[in-house]
């Protein structure tokens, strides 16, 4: 299966031809979608500096979350995801890092602690996906390098049912969380610090 998914993905990058290329174009190139896939999907081109998209697929990774939250099934990208536009150089890494993943995941995941990999109505995963994607929308630089790690990790538990896989993106989860909490504060610190000694000029 990750093979063929390998392959697929590799074979759409050497097909692609126009400039521009929507995010749902990058789906139908992946083949069928569930909750793992849409997760892998959304959270990859967060690890690429493109502009603007962070925002827009935190936006979508909430949705995504708030759906497993509820036990709702999800079949396919948000509608207003679904046609963002990547530039095509940026669209050829997306596919190439997916298909890395899936290589890579082939050889190591497979079906092992399986209840720990599953996402049931209001779980600890659906949970965390929400708090990564809240992450990722943070005005942060490079903010969402972690959070995009751990989801494409519970991403990966998902599909393969994998609970080691889970379990390391929880791990990476905790420590983007722990990562985002001390830069905050520090900001907050620095910022209260800055503005008493405005006050006091």
């Amino acid at each position: 299966m990750t093979l063929s998914i390998s392959q697929r993905l590799r074979k759409a990058a050497e097909d692609l031809q126009t400039e521009r290329v929507s995010l749902q174009s990058l789906a139908q190139a992946h083949g069928c979608a569930t909750q793992g896939t849409l997760l892998l999907l959304m959270a990859a081109p967060c690890l690429l500096p493109v502009p603007g998209v962070g925002t827009v697929l935190g936006l979508g990774l909430a949705a995504l979350a708030v759906a497993m939250w509820r036990g709702q099934a999800a079949e396919h990208l948000p509608e207003w995801v679904a046609r963002i536009e990547l530039p095509r150089p940026w669209a050829l890494r997306v596919l190439a890092l997916l298909a890395s993943t899936y290589g890579v995941a082939g050889r190591l995941a497979k079906m092992r602690f399986a209840d720990f990999a599953c996402v049931g109505r209001r779980s600890w995963p659906s949970a965390t996906v929400g708090l990564m994607a809240v992450i990722v929308v943070l005005p942060i630089p490079f903010g969402n390098v972690l959070p995009a790690v751990a989801l494409m990790l519970i991403g990966l538990a998902l599909v393969f049912r994998d609970g080691v896989a889970m379990l390391l993106g929880m791990v990476a989860a905790a420590f983007a969380l722990a990562m985002t909490a001390g830069l905050v504060s520090m900001v907050w610190f620095w910022g209260s610090e800055w503005m008493t000694r405005w006050d006091l000029v």
